[in-house]
């Protein structure tokens, strides 16, 4: 009798729990069913036949079958979205098999998802997931908001080798769900083979070319097409269509057993098809990445030497012939061995990470945009006070206002600058008739931007804020945000970085560095570091100056009648930095 009525409550209790638990409410969203663009890595948006597709409907009429069905699989896909919801909930259907012998299904048919913080900082986050007709993955607990109190910006990686028939994603219903439009940024295009669409990674979100959009903070379509990948002239003209940052072309696993002279014959009029449709951009040639259970099996080495070998010649031949702009990734700065690979031939979760560190490289070498070891020489994109102002937003204006307008004067700073005055106008504007007197008449740009470090200016560098416009001066005033974050030696070595970057992007313009103005409370610290930046032997075209003893008492602290609050100058303040600027500038 006792176990029956323990029995019969605790089933009661459960019941009671369960119920609990479902009357919490929520609301969808269908990706597809959103007027705007929001499928990052697709390549054709507006010439698909169905949602999830990688190439345009008439490519079905084009390419052989079996690279149109491969094209029906989602590899490299992924969602943009904001929100503060402590649970997401992502519900879907598959058309193809769950899992394969070598690769599972969280790989093959699941779903993942990163996020990244105000600061820039990529975190992933762990789902609980069933597999069946509809695919189920709950993430729970989730932090709603960081350490700025803003909510988190999500990236929802699709199946890598099944091809997703519809999806809905579900937040509680009390929370903020912002979908997120695809970047305008020219992209990275991959063309190549099963490794490149992403097998054998165990969850998307690490196929290399996932980590490589991650690493690089740049759009990447990946046009992988396993077995497929051959430089066919089909596929090559659909990527003609794409105006790429770079391509990539890593097809050679697919082209083993084929003649060298056929090899070599696709690979110069790959070259040639893109380079007469898309001159100047860059191409990237990849050798294959080996076997490595080649020791054991010599004819397979054999294979991929003679292809490398097609390739390697090839490519000396076009550069011998002054073809341009194309380079070469050897398998030896890939690195794989007998540690990497599933079977063989296809990268494990280790490998696809070496696969991206070598594209990563070999990539900032041919685009100029090197890192460094510490924090203020890594760029990285920030959101820390989106209720003054959106961040990329600001990245967009700038970007068109430069086309518009071709600065002759850039200003590079974070809210000193930013809320000083001009164009794009900043909110609040605390020093418009400095502004106006001095500089708006040298047709200036304001690329300040509130919350700045050192590194998020680099990033802004790399990502075109320099580009297509002809600046006689450039003013940099950058590094006080990070004195909370890093020492002296790090905020310089950060400096000098950015000034590399600039003069790499604009050679012949003049730049102004200016020493870190004092705030309250850090005076004798921005005034030992600026002792220390004076020191530094910089290249020819930089100058360095410091205004900080216009803002500081004879007791060597702040005079508060020209700062707002301590840190930003108000009108009088603007003046005086205005004036100092101008007469620096005319001297230059």
């Amino acid at each position: 009798m006792k176990l029956t009525i323990i029995l019969t409550f605790y089933t009661a209790f459960i019941l009671n729990v369960a119920c609990a638990q479902n009357t919490k409410e929520y609301k969808t969203w269908n990706p597809a069913s959103d007027t705007v663009k929001v499928l990052e890595g697709q390549g054709w948006p507006n010439e698909i036949k169905n949602y999830y597709d990688r190439l345009p409907a008439r490519a079905e009429q084009t390419v052989r079958k079996e690279v149109w069905g491969l094209s029906e699989n989602t590899a490299g896909i992924f969602v943009k979205f904001r929100t503060n919801a402590d649970e997401i909930v992502v519900k879907y259907a598959v058309d193809g098999n769950l899992q394969m012998p070598h690769m599972p299904a969280t790989g093959v048919s699941g779903i993942d998802m990163y996020t990244k913080n105000s600061n820039g900082k990529w975190l992933w986050c762990a789902g609980k997931y069933s597999f069946g007709d509809t695919i189920t993955y709950r993430f729970t607990n989730l932090v709603t908001k960081d350490e700025y109190g803003n909510a988190f910006e999500y990236n929802l990686y699709l199946p890598l080798y099944n091809t997703v028939k519809w999806m809905t994603i579900s937040v509680p219903k009390d929370s903020v769900f912002t979908p997120l439009a695809v970047r305008k940024e020219k992209p990275i295009v991959v063309y190549g083979t099963s490794i490149a669409q992403g097998g054998c990674a165990t969850r998307p979100g690490l196929a290399w070319t996932s980590i490589l959009g991650r690493k690089l903070d740049r759009p990447v379509i990946n046009l992988g097409f396993s077995g497929n990948g051959r430089l066919e002239k089909e596929v090559i003209s659909l990527i003609t269509e794409l105006n790429a940052s770079i391509y990539l072309l890593d097809c050679l696993p697919n082209l083993t057993g084929i003649a060298a002279t056929e090899v070599k014959k696709r690979v110069a009029e790959s070259v040639r098809q893109l380079q007469s449709k898309r001159p100047g951009i860059p191409i990237l040639l990849t050798e294959h990445d080996s076997y490595t259970d080649e020791e054991m099996y010599p004819a397979k080495k054999k294979e991929y030497q003679e292809v490398n070998k097609a390739l390697r010649e090839v490519f000396d031949s076009l550069s011998a012939n002054g073809v341009g702009n194309i380079y070469y990734l050897a398998k030896n700065e890939i690195n794989q061995d007998i540690e990497t690979m599933v079977d063989g031939t296809h990268p494990n979760d280790i490998g696809m990470m070496r696969y991206a560190d070598a594209y990563e490289k070999t990539i900032r070498t041919i685009m100029k945009e090197p890192v460094g070891n510490s924090s203020t020489t890594k760029p990285v994109r920030q959101r820390r006070e989106p209720k003054m102002y959106e961040w990329e937003k600001r990245h967009s204006d700038v970007l068109a206002y430069n086309k518009a307008k071709s600065p002759k004067l850039v200003f590079i700073g974070n809210s000193i600058t930013h809320y000083w005055a001009g164009e794009p106008a900043g909110q609040p504007a605390r020093g418009q008739e400095s502004w106006k007197k001095y500089f708006e008449p040298k047709n200036a740009v304001n690329l300040g931007y509130g919350w700045d470090r050192i590194e998020n200016v680099l990033w802004r560098i790399y990502h075109g804020e320099l580009d297509s416009i002809s600046p006689k001066q450039i003013v940099v005033m950058i590094g006080t945000n990070n004195l909370g974050f890093n020492s002296d030696g790090e905020i310089i070595d950060g400096l000098q970085f950015l000034l590399k970057a600039i003069q790499a992007k604009q050679p012949a313009a003049g730049i102004l560095l200016m020493g870190i103005l004092p705030r309250r409370n850090m005076e004798e610290r921005v005034e030992k570091l600026n002792r220390e930046l004076a020191a530094k032997h910089f290249t020819k075209g930089v100058t360095y100056t410091d205004a900080g003893y216009l803002f500081l008492k004879k007791d060597k602290k702040i005079d508060e009648t020209l700062f707002s609050d301590g840190l930003h100058p108000n009108e009088k303040g603007y003046q005086k930095l205005g004036e100092f600027i101008n007469r620096n500038l005319s001297k230059m």
